[in-house]
This record gives C-alpha cells, structure tokens and sequence, in this order.
C-alpha cells in the first residue's frame, strides 16, 4: 500500500508526527477506509481531508457501513480550525494502525 502522508500546519500544531490507522466497523468488521492520525490522543472526530481510499465518504450525510447499515458518525465543521470532519460514535469503529511505504 503506498498512501502519502500530509504534511500541513495542522499535523504540525499536533506535534508533527502521524500514523496511519485501518478503520473498520465494529459491528460486522467491514474494512471502510485509511486514516491518517496526527497526535497523540483518542480519535473523536476524522477529518475528511485525512481520509484515504475512499470512495464513498460525503459530508452531506452520515457515515454508515456499507454491509451492516449502522450509523457510525456525523458530519460537523469543527470550529477552532473551520475543518470538515466526522464526529464519531463511541464505539461505533475499530482502528488499527498499519504499516504504510511512505
């Protein structure tokens, strides 16, 4: 897999280091997309912008699993850096992080 890291002023306001986590839905396991974490911390929200090798991710509605229909989160703008991202359920993903060829 060859997924190329952003490297912005938001990963650097995070402490300049990220990873890459496998997102999948708790419930049924299904595989939904790549993720690039920057930071340390628990993940609350994905922002779209991090999102990778996705082709169904729209901020006009809920992120749902495509295989078992549940509702893993919500569409918001978060405010402190006017940034699109999902509000996530807790519980509602599994993460793991994976190894990427930068």
């Amino acid at each position: 897999m060859k997924i190329k890291f952003k490297n912005d002023m938001f990963k650097k306001a995070r402490g300049g280091y990220s990873r890459l986590l496998d997102i999948s839905c708790e419930q049924c396991g299904k595989h939904l997309f790549f993720y690039q974490k920057d930071g340390p911390g628990i993940l609350k929200r994905m922002y779209i912008d991090r999102i990778s090798e996705s082709n169904s991710i729209n901020l006009n509605t809920n992120l749902i699993c495509p295989e078992c229909k549940k509702i893993l989160a919500v569409p918001i703008i978060y405010e402190k850096e006017n940034r699109p991202a999902f509000r996530l359920f807790i519980g509602a993903v599994t993460k793991k992080i994976v190894k990427s060829n930068r």
